[in-house]
């Protein structure tokens, strides 16, 4: 309440009384500041997802909505990884303000000092025109403030005022009710007694106090309190303190002598606590995490977050395994105008555990030190010119299988490190830097480690020259390391000449290319050799002769394709279908390559991009002999928007000539056709996607590779996945998982995936989530293999097969008390797809 001039020619008592009273300058309350099959089971499980029942009211909608309260994006159907959603208080009570909550009151704060006061008062009595005091059903508005009391005396000339009865005041993000209020509304204190009642608008926090003060307009002082980010009178958790400080220019408050209680019952006590009062990036504690593992034992983490400044932060996160002792990782993150990156470690000085040899070539870690690291970075040094570093080391090949806690860093048989200076231009592009592994499999031997590439260099560039053509390089220049190997350096050079004449329903694409490939080899050479086997499948084993070997040979392709259009309808629809015929020719002369190194190169395995690549090797020791024609179709539906609704393809390459340059331990082949590749995938609405690829091999009469796909949403965020993979020799697996809710609040989570070739569960989870207003919770247990390798297969002799280990994880987050995704969510969205 405030005014500016002394109202004029008042009586001693009007009934009803409206008051306007003009504002004097103050200044302003800063804004917040927001810082930067089997077949058949393939058949069965398709036809299961799409007679799903809905989950939960509202689902029946043909479209899920965009959220629980409209202002959340659903992670669209076959993402990979989906984003951690953000805190919502959907599930709370509707308009969960307390009772006096004015919606249509300004939220803007700065029109303060220039805005006029309005009173309302059944009767108002003013003796000396300086002193008011205002009776009955007594309001004031003053831009985002609003005050109501049932008796209210206020001075006009030092604007303090004495609010007594049911007295409600709001303002931009916050309410407060009391018995009695008194205060100054040109300092902006108050001090508020007797069932004092606050709620943070910006927050979703509240809570009760025997006294509140308001010091300034941001920092305000609750005694014998409580808090809570859950609804009004419903608190499910709540904090009770001595006395509880807010600060909305930091955006903390701060509770002493605090007891936390869930459900009324006390289980956390701490004389200083600091908790959020908005969605600002803050310094606090993260969420603990808690987990067993057999191979650390029992784990208890708990992070805390240093927000050192808007561009820089580091999290810090001391951990303890029961069975290995004492950790301490962490995450540094930065960014500056010219570079950013982060530093990731873990640290374990003393490893406790007398661990048993895993494999021959393991050993025991008892009493060493532990680490691993990653510090990736990238400089602008200027303009087009960049350095990027991506360095990753552990202490030893152990390490993952010791501390890895899913199958995904457990899978992980090589760490990569790299330093590199880029530049690009217009039409060009180069990198000289160099690039490593280190081999983290405890089942491998370090003779597993590619080469390092110390130092590499390359330079790429395309020119258009004429209308429709372009000329243009790729190069390589290497040199290689590696112990007990043959080594040395190669330099890859690869012109060419191409165009583009294309019109909008037809394409033509010749090029024409030589490459170049030159070795110069280190002494010792000759100790090394290579094998060749050939059509008739005779082996012959070949030493190396010439520290100078070479290759060259023409390149020359020509791609060309038709697209046709017409207008279809499927169930209803109107789509738009097209038809893609496409031809891709490719020749290439035999060399012999036997006498060359295989420093980077292996044979790719057959895949649907192969149809129109110009080799199937990586990497530039070999390169494929081809006098090839690759035939392709693809059929597309298109919906009114664009959007892609169905593809399928199918081709398969033909050869003219055998394939005769092979990698060791291959052999050459004289076949007339390559797999046939046929693809299909379809999202024709909202509820469902499917994706298949199959390779059949016509000279074996075998599937080379198959892969069924199918999600189907359940409501809002529930989603269920099923998968089946094979490849030949090499997996064969099923995957089902699933998000089910059961309700608003409750949902169930599964992932089981099973090697057929093994007959053993590769990893299990199942699980259990909550979410009410305020509070998250997660149950997850999971089974899973360690020591596996991306395949589980038979082992050499000498070599154990893969154990597995159980992981039970619990993660408690009470909303509104800082946002942070713990190890139980980034797990669950690695594993199954679409979960958020």
């Amino acid at each position: 309440m405030r005014d500016a001039c002394r109202p004029k020619g008042l009586s001693d008592s009007l009934t009803p009384l409206r008051l306007r009273l003009t504002a004097p300058s103050v200044k302003p309350t800063p804004p917040l500041r927001h810082l930067p099959p089997r077949r058949l089971l393939a058949i069965a499980a398709s036809a299961a997802l799409l007679s799903s029942p809905a989950v939960y009211a509202g689902s029946q909608n043909k479209k899920p909505k965009a959220s629980l309260d409209g202002s959340e994006v659903v992670c669209p159907l076959g993402t990979f990884i989906c984003a951690p959603r953000p805190d919502n208080f959907a599930l709370c009570r509707p308009n969960g303000q307390l009772e006096f909550y004015d919606p249509f009151l300004s939220k803007d704060s700065s029109l303060r000092q220039t805005a006029k006061t309005y009173v309302w008062a059944d009767h108002v009595q003013s003796p000396d025109q300086t002193i008011y005091h205002l009776t009955g059903h007594v309001k004031t508005i003053r831009a985002d403030q609003e005050l109501h009391a049932d008796v209210a005396d206020y001075n006009s000339d030092t604007s303090d005022y004495d609010a007594r009865g049911n007295v409600h005041y709001q303002e931009y993000n916050q309410l407060v009710s009391a018995d009695h209020v008194v205060g100054n509304t040109d300092n902006s204190t108050t001090l508020a007694t007797g069932n004092v009642r606050f709620q943070m608008l910006d927050s979703h926090g509240n809570g009760t106090a025997v006294r509140g003060q308001q010091f300034d307009a941001n920092r305000s002082r609750y005694s014998v309190a409580t808090y809570s980010t859950c609804d009004i009178g419903r608190h499910i958790w709540e904090i009770r303190a001595k006395k509880i400080d807010t600060d909305q220019n930091t955006g903390r408050g701060i509770a002493h002598d605090a007891t936390m209680s869930m459900y009324g019952v006390p289980f956390f006590y701490t004389p200083y606590m600091s908790f959020p009062l908005n969605n600002d990036r803050q310094s606090g504690f993260l969420y603990p995490y808690f987990e067993h593992t057999g191979e650390a034992g029992y784990q208890f983490r708990i992070p805390y977050y240093f927000n050192l400044a808007p561009n820089y932060d580091l999290t810090l996160t001391p951990r303890y395994y029961s069975l290995r002792g004492s950790m301490l990782s962490g995450e540094a993150r930065y960014l500056f105008p010219q570079t950013k990156g982060t530093f990731d470690f873990e640290f374990l000085p003393n490893d406790l555990y007398n661990d048993q040899k895993i494999t021959p070539t393991s050993f025991d870690t008892q009493g060493t030190q532990r680490y691993l690291f990653r510090f990736t970075n990238s400089t602008t040094l200027w303009k087009g010119w960049w350095l990027s570093t991506d360095i990753m080391r552990a202490s030893d090949q152990n390490y993952l299988h010791d501390f890895g806690d899913d199958i995904f860093n457990i899978s992980t048989a090589l760490l990569y490190s790299s330093i590199y200076l880029n530049g690009s231009g217009n039409w060009w592009s180069a990198q000289v830097g160099g690039d490593m592994w280190q081999n983290v499999d405890p089942a491998e031997s370090n003779a597993v480690e590619p080469y390092k590439r110390l130092p590499r260099a390359t330079f790429n560039m395309d020119i258009p020259f004429w209308r429709w053509y372009d000329i243009g390089l790729t190069s390589e220049a290497d040199s290689f390391h590696k112990s007990e190997a043959v080594e040395g350096s190669r330099l890859d050079l690869y012109p060419y000449i191409d165009a583009d004449f294309q019109g909008p329903w037809w394409f033509i694409r010749p090029k024409v290319a030589y490459r170049y490939t030159t070795y110069s080899l280190d002494s010792g050479y000759r100790n090394y050799s290579t094998s060749y086997t050939s059509l008739s499948g005779v082996t012959t084993i070949t030493p190396f002769t010439d520290a100078n070997p070479s290759r060259s040979l023409p390149i020359v392709s020509l791609d060309q394709g038709l697209i046709f259009d017409r207008v279809a309808s499927m169930f209803g629809t109107d789509y738009t279908q097209t038809l893609e015929p496409r031809l891709y020719y490719l020749y290439a002369p035999y060399r012999n390559q036997t006498n060359l190194p295989l420093f980077d190169t292996n044979l790719m395995a057959f895949d649907d991009w192969m149809l129109f690549a110009p080799n199937q090797f990586s990497g530039a020791d070999r390169q494929m002999n081809a006098n090839n024609l690759t035939a392709a179709v693809t059929t597309r539906l298109l919906d009114d928007g664009g959007v892609e609704r169905l593809s399928a393809t199918f081709g398969q390459i033909r050869y003219f000539t055998p394939q005769l340059v092979q990698t060791p331990g291959t052999q050459a082949t004289d076949w007339s056709g390559s797999d046939y590749v046929a693809e299909l995938s379809s999202q024709l609405n909202d509820q469902w996607t499917m994706s298949t690829e199959y390779l059949w091999n016509p000279n074996t009469r075998k599937t080379e590779l198959g892969t069924f796909t199918v999600q189907r949403r359940l409501g809002f965020d529930g989603v269920l996945n099923f998968s089946y993979r094979f490849r030949q020799n090499l997996l064969e697996q099923y995957d089902i998982s699933a998000v089910y809710p059961l309700t608003a609040r409750w949902r169930l989570i599964g992932d089981w995936t099973y090697s057929v070739m093994d007959k053993r569960t590769v990893e299990a989870v199942a699980g259990v989530q909550y979410e009410g207003c305020c509070v998250k919770m997660s149950v997850v247990a999971r089974r899973y293999v360690t020591g596996y390798d991306g395949v589980i297969s038979t082992l050499p002799a000498g070599q154990i097969a893969p154990g597995s280990d159980t992981a039970v994880m619990f993660e408690l987050e009470f909303k509104g008390m800082g946002a942070f995704s713990g190890q139980t969510d980034s797990i669950l969205r690695r594993d199954i797809l679409g979960y958020q």
